[in-house]
């Protein structure tokens, strides 16, 4: 696992267009956290790496919204009104597409989850900071997150974890 800590809006967004430069085709992040940790504002950072053009926000009433990126479309899914729903809404189109796929509040529909995918939890540190632990469940996805670390060092994009935590566990 791998932690990053952004200290605002701006960094999360950052974190996200840092982690598009990383993705191909096919590839399914999953994003879980509180209400308000920012799973939507790293989502927005992510498709402006991607080449998204059109305003990203959330789908929480229509379940899914596809955009076209620059190289392949993007898939952003919002499963929160699928808690306690056995329903499949035909995710398999999307986990197995040519676009990359975003779930928010993903472990409502963990049983339609691909084993390939980049989880990533968002926790509030404070009113502005947010934890990001990164966990990769494939070697490329581990590639990236490796390159993401260092750039997160190398350039300062964000700040680093405390000394008391590990930035990969």
């Amino acid at each position: 696992m791998y932690e990053i800590i952004t200290r605002h809006e701006n960094e999360t967004k950052a974190l996200g267009k840092l982690l598009a430069e990383k993705l191909n085709k096919g590839d399914v992040i999953t994003l879980d956290g509180d209400l308000g940790a920012g799973k939507t504002t790293f989502t927005k950072g992510l498709a402006e790496g991607l080449g998204v053009k059109r305003t990203v926000n959330s789908p929480t009433f229509t379940i899914i919204k596809e955009y076209e990126g620059e190289s392949f479309p993007f898939y952003h899914m919002d499963v929160y009104r699928l808690e306690n729903s056995d329903e499949d809404i035909g995710f398999d189109e999307y986990f197995n597409s040519d676009g990359v796929t975003v779930v928010e509040w993903a472990t409502f529909i963990e049983e339609f989850l691909p084993d390939q995918l980049l989880k990533i939890n968002i926790s509030k540190e404070d009113e502005s900071s947010r934890l990001f632990e990164i966990s990769p469940m494939t070697s490329r996805l581990e590639k990236a997150c490796e390159e993401i670390m260092n750039d997160y060092v190398s350039n300062r994009y964000f700040q680093p974890a405390d000394d008391n935590r590990n930035s990969k566990i």
